[in-house]
């Protein structure tokens, strides 16, 4: 009898064990095994493009440089729309579309006459000869002026446009000679919800630093973000130097205009001075003959505007 009584609670111990055993790999939940098997599921597969190149951070440095080298000037008109982005408030001030004609210089000569929708009368002229800027506002009767590398500290954000932020997010500067870089590859995944899909997106990433003076430290300067399926740059991310994001470009699909290769959209953000300018490309030419002189690119200040100076 005892040995029966022995033997029943030996069998019970065992099949609460083996019960153990067998929960434990599973997913738990609070009523206990959600499962008693293992299973296998299909994980929807990205699609990657058909041709990946390849490329060395030597030759994307070479690809870059070799098109700063090309550019000498540049002028192009554009559709813009402009937006106040308070992040700290989660709010987003959206401007009528505007059209507005660039000019550029190398090195870093701008000028950039936005008109008023409708009216197609001005709206704005910005002009750099690369070191001082103007900006005047015809309908304020008020030019402001200073030099490129002012920072914008004004509450009204568009008396923080600069021209030296616009210039670098139309073209792409060469590195310099104290640059330092490296590369790395990498696939970003994104979700094509329109074909209900995943898009796999090869990528290099091209960082440019800089040494501090005295100092093993590095700094960046810019992160350059290029797909592989074209190495076309589709992203710029532009710091200060403390490390602090000052401008961020994006740029669309490339098109060709009379056969130069140039973004269809430029999406121009500056998070620190709170504004957006979507650059949708109606016209680009590389180049133009007869060149542009330096009058071009200089402002007048209309009688009876006031000016004030930009700290």
């Amino acid at each position: 009898m005892i040995a029966a009584l022995q033997n029943r609670n030996a069998c019970k111990r065992f099949f609460s064990i083996a019960l153990i055993a067998l929960c434990l790999p599973l997913t738990l939940t609070t009523t206990g095994c959600a499962s008693w098997f293992i299973s296998k599921r299909k994980l929807p597969l990205p699609v990657a493009p058909p041709n990946i190149q390849t490329a060395t951070a030597d030759e994307l440095v070479s690809r870059i440089n070799d098109q700063w080298d090309k550019f000498q000037s540049l002028t192009a008109t554009v559709e813009i729309q402009a937006s106040h982005l308070k992040t700290q408030e989660g709010t987003a001030t959206d401007y009528p579309t505007f059209r507005a004609n660039l000019l550029l210089s190398k090195p870093n000569k701008l000028r950039v006459l936005g008109r008023l929708p409708l009216l197609q009368t001005t709206m704005f002229d910005l002009g750099s000869d690369g070191t001082n800027f103007r900006l005047a506002v015809p309908h304020y009767n008020k030019v402001y002026e200073g030099l490129n590398a002012s920072k914008g500290t004004s509450p009204i954000w568009y008396e923080n446009l600069r021209p030296d932020p616009i210039f670098n997010a139309m073209v792409i500067r060469g590195l310099e000679k104290d640059d330092l870089y490296s590369v790395i590859s990498q696939t970003v995944t994104m979700e094509d919800t329109a074909n209900k899909r995943l898009i796999a997106e090869p990528e290099y990433v091209l960082n440019i630093l800089r040494q501090k003076l005295n100092s093993q430290e590095l700094y960046p300067v810019r992160v350059i973000h290029i797909h592989r399926e074209d190495l076309m740059p589709y992203q710029e991310d532009l710091y200060d130097d403390k490390g602090n994001l000052e401008t961020q470009v994006i740029y669309g699909a490339y098109k060709d205009f009379s056969g130069t290769k140039f973004p269809g959209t430029v999406t121009l953000k500056r998070p620190l001075e709170e504004y957006q300018l979507v650059m949708t490309v109606d016209q680009v030419i590389l180049n133009p003959s007869p060149g542009l002189t330096d009058e071009m690119f200089y402002v007048k200040i209309p009688e009876g505007y006031t000016v004030q100076e930009m700290k």
